[in-house]
């Protein structure tokens, strides 16, 4: 009876219990549903931004893909182009006034009148300063058009561009429009007969550096970013890896060894302006390389860089089992066959991706470059490291502090070109990283 009695007596203890427990067990819950939530907010909140940022990019640099051009029929009048009729005479044809032609030729598709100044300097306004270049090159690398009439694809001038892509307004009033009323007729007239264009911009790539937008390009900036990138390669590649295993396989766990990896970490947290700072002194300063050249980018980025490849190869080195060294030292394979013929193959996914990662922070970065003076202007294309270049987030810089309005689409343009080579490499080093990567 007293048994029954206290076990009766203690079943709301017991209950008590058990509520309070699933008290504690639902608010468990609760906060790790909250917990997840908090996550996928955060996680939706970035890509919410990186949206917005590529929106952004994109709605304004899509158009630098495109550029109006005018369909002209121009004669190469001897008279103006070869007046001592000796074609072989190249300096003759490198002094002639082309941009006559040019204008010649519009003059006959708007009906303007020769003998009209005023008209004449309004329709030389729709034509970009670019055209002498363009018919320039055409009689520099075939003479025999001298004497003959060509259709020939010539560049619109910024403010004509501009009107045909919506970025200046018909509705401003006329004193206030950068084109006049007479203009925008004669536009009006070439856009309704076909002689006036919106065509793909092959010139954003091949065209250097300029100060009217529609004749400035990346090609400089690709190449010098080219040639920086193989100096990185050459040089801040095979000493990362070659210090990276030396540290990881040979050298003697001590203050020292430590002292080195703490410095090699501390270094990759430094910032580049730091490492331009350095290059500036050393490189160009001391050593007296040129300023502006491919070879100082090159040797300023691979500083930078070594880190970032020899942090990333360590750690691809310690993944790699104990066991396999063991193995191979087992059946008689020296220290240097172990690591030549099995440790380093065996990394090799991780270094790739160390080393394409550390590539892609160098093509992107802008601080150092502007440290040892690549913000030159160069409009003809380096041949070798040591000429005068830029490099491509230093170009987006350049045209980003532009005055005039095309140079804000270009700007644009050149980031969605940046962004393009940074996904293309990164999705490279994902790529390598599952081909070659082992389970063990």
């Amino acid at each position: 009876m007293t048994d029954q009695t206290v076990g009766s007596g203690g079943l709301p203890g017991i209950a008590s219990a058990a509520n309070e427990s699933s008290k504690r067990l639902a608010k468990r819950h609760a906060a790790e549903r909250r917990f997840r939530w908090y996550g996928i907010a955060a996680l939706l909140f970035g890509l919410g931004f990186l949206v917005i940022l590529f929106t952004s990019i994109i709605g304004k640099g899509w158009t630098a893909f495109l550029q109006t051009s005018a369909h002209l029929e121009v004669y190469f009048d001897p008279k103006v182009v070869n007046p001592s009729g000796n074609p072989a005479d190249r300096d003759e044809l490198l002094r002639a006034n082309y941009a006559k032609l040019a204008d010649e030729a519009l003059y006959k598709v708007i009906g303007v009148d020769p003998d009209n100044r005023k008209e004449r300097r309004s329709a030389n306004k729709l034509l970009s300063r670019g055209v002498d270049t363009q018919l320039k090159d055409i009689v520099m690398a075939d003479p025999s058009v001298i004497g003959e009439k060509r259709d020939v694809w010539l560049l619109a001038a910024d403010d004509v561009d501009a009107l045909l892509k919506g970025s200046i307004s018909r509705d401003t009033p006329e004193e206030r429009r950068a084109l006049d009323n007479q203009q925008l007729g004669w536009i009006d007239h070439m856009v309704e007969k076909g002689l006036l264009e919106k065509r793909f911009n092959t010139g954003l790539f091949v065209y250097g550096a300029s100060s009217y937008p529609e004749t400035a390009g990346l090609g400089v900036a690709l190449i010098g970013s080219l040639f920086m990138m193989m100096v990185v390669i050459l040089l801040a590649v095979p000493l990362a890896v070659a210090a990276a295993t030396y540290l990881e396989e040979f050298a003697a766990k001590n203050r020292i060894s430590d002292l080195i990896e703490v410095n090699i970490n501390n270094l990759a947290a430094v910032p580049s302006i730091v490492f331009g700072l350095l290059g500036l002194a050393i490189f160009i300063n001391f050593l007296g390389l040129p300023r502006s050249a491919p070879i100082v980018g090159g040797l300023v980025l691979s500083l930078m860089t070594l880190p970032t490849i020899i942090i990333a190869t360590r750690a691809a080195l310690k993944a790699v089992p104990p066991s396999i060294r063991e193995g191979a030292l087992g059946v008689g394979a020296s220290k240097h066959q172990v690591i030549m013929h099995h440790v380093l193959p065996l990394a090799l996914p991780g270094i790739l991706t160390g080393t394409i990662i550390g590539l892609v922070q160098a093509l992107g970065e802008t601080a150092p470059l502007l440290m040892i003076g690549m913000v030159a202007f160069v409009a003809d294309y380096p041949s070798t490291p040591m000429d005068p270049a830029t490099a491509l987030p230093v170009q987006i810089y350049m045209w980003a502090t532009a005055a005039e309005r095309g140079f804000i689409e270009r700007t644009a343009g050149a980031t969605m070109v940046l962004l393009a080579f940074l996904i293309v490499m990164n999705s490279l080093a994902v790529y390598l990283r599952h081909k070659f990567e082992r389970k063990w």
